[in-house]
């Protein structure tokens, strides 16, 4: 087999991939198991763990801790909660159906199945509330907020349209629903401060940034008018300064979340003035669709995939403390490409790493550059804007938001149909803690 057929390979057994909350990780799902990523700089990509078990489709980490849920193709109505430093299985719990989507936060644990939606209880595992009947929903759509003052949920409330249910997961109440678009959603995503949710429809040429949790419409972008796209993902900068959409397309569109200025008077004289107001004032005798399209913002920026058609996720973080756009697809790369925060527009591809971690020598990278070596032709034009970049407390450090939760107490492992039927007495961890995680009451088959 040749080196090019080797990669092909390794992309063949990549079910999934996710970033973490922060997007300071990444978690592969493959047939052989799951592995865990950082990218704390541009040059490398560090493996983490790597779990050798089962064909895992579903995995979820929380932050930087040692908390993992994953659901196997061989079990797909079993959730098991695992502490991957310890390589210990904290719980396991089973549904009457197939798990097709899984949440995680600091306070809240949300399963997903075709027609309902379990909210745990993270720090033990107990099911608080059952959204029973939901509209079905076969790709598990779903999102939960991070922040530590809100956990908020949004799901699809209906098959035929656009509709978003937001739902309180502390208080455990319906809180708005949205009408977001005319065709049934495809991506949903909360901003870090829960005060923002983007939606995208079936279509995807519009993507529509809504307030939290009054619903009201914030900003409306269009991705495309050619052609319809599959959205795969979306993403808001911890900032909440940008949002990054990915789909089945060549192109990751980056929109920026600023109002335009409204220019002074004295502009608006002269003949382009004199046009542009024309334009303004006859907008209110169009079609409301033309309206619409007039009132649209474009991309920022825009980063171009070598690869595409496979499904991928996007994000807009921090790498050694610059703004980076990272991108990890299916076809077996991790892309990280620069993002230029004053001007915009095309964004330089400066790396990729193959998600296997190997380095073989003479093995081409799907733009035809030798394996994980830089793009320094690249790097070189983007250090025009680079450097002028300050870096200040302003600048997200990518770090997950300290939260307020005591210390756990001291739990004794309650199993109930395990393997061997004997409870495990793990030490007592901390949610505060990164590092850590506190143990789960229950072990339920």
């Amino acid at each position: 087999m040749n080196l090019a057929g080797q990669a092909e390979d390794h992309a063949s057994e990549l079910l999934v991939l996710n970033f973490n909350q922060d997007y300071t990780s990444l978690a592969a799902g493959t047939k052989k198991g799951y592995k865990l990523y950082s990218f704390n700089s541009v040059e490398k990509l560090e493996q983490i763990y790597d779990n050798e078990s089962s064909d895992i489709y579903l995995v979820e980490r929380l932050f930087a801790s040692s908390l993992v849920a994953v659901v196997s193709i061989t079990n797909p109505r079993k959730l098991t909660v695992c502490h991957f430093k310890k390589g210990t299985e904290i719980c396991n719990y089973s549904y009457t159906n197939s798990i097709i989507g899984i949440k995680l936060n600091r306070q809240r644990l949300v399963v997903c199945l075709e027609g309902s939606l379990f909210i745990h209880n993270i720090r033990d595992m107990m099911v608080l509330h059952i959204i029973r009947d939901t509209p079905y929903n076969p790709h598990g759509l779903c999102a939960l907020s991070i922040s530590n003052d809100n956990s908020f949920m949004a799901y699809p409330g209906s098959t035929q349209v656009g509709e978003v249910q937001i739902f309180d997961t502390i208080n455990l109440r319906a809180v708005t629903m949205i009408a977001a678009h005319d065709n049934p959603l495809a991506a949903l995503s909360f901003n870090s401060q829960a005060t923002k949710l983007a939606t995208a429809s079936e279509k995807g040429t519009v993507i529509r940034v809504f307030s939290i949790p009054e619903g009201q419409k914030l900003f409306e972008f269009r991705r495309g008018v050619k052609r319809c796209v599959n959205i795969f993902s979306l993403a808001f900068s911890l900032d909440s300064m940008y949002l990054s959409a990915s789909s089945n397309t060549e192109t990751v569109h980056i929109f920026k979340l600023e109002i335009p200025k409204e220019r002074p008077v004295e502009e608006t004289q002269g003949w382009m003035g004199y046009l542009g107001q024309a334009l303004k004032t006859s907008a209110n005798y169009l079609p409301a669709q033309v309206t619409d399209m007039l009132n649209q913002g474009r991309s920022f920026a825009t980063a171009r995939l070598p690869n595409y058609g496979f499904k991928n996720v996007c994000a807009i973080t921090p790498v050694q403390k610059v703004l980076r756009l990272v991108v990890a697809s299916l076809d077996g790369y991790l892309y990280i490409y620069n993002i230029d925060p004053n001007e915009g527009g095309e964004c330089m591809l400066l790396r990729q790493h193959r998600l296997d971690g190997k380095d073989i020598e003479g093995l081409e990278s799907p733009l035809g550059l030798e394996q994980d070596k830089p793009l320094t032709q690249q790097i070189s034009a983007s250090l025009t804007y680079a450097y002028s970049v300050k870096q200040t407390d302003a600048t997200p450090q990518g770090t997950p938001p300290p939260s307020d939760s005591q210390p756990y107490e001291e739990f004794d492992e309650v199993a109930e149909g395990g393997d061997d039927g004997k409870s495990d007495d793990l030490s007592s961890l901390r949610l505060d803690d990164d590092e850590e995680f506190p143990p789960m009451i229950h072990k339920i088959e």
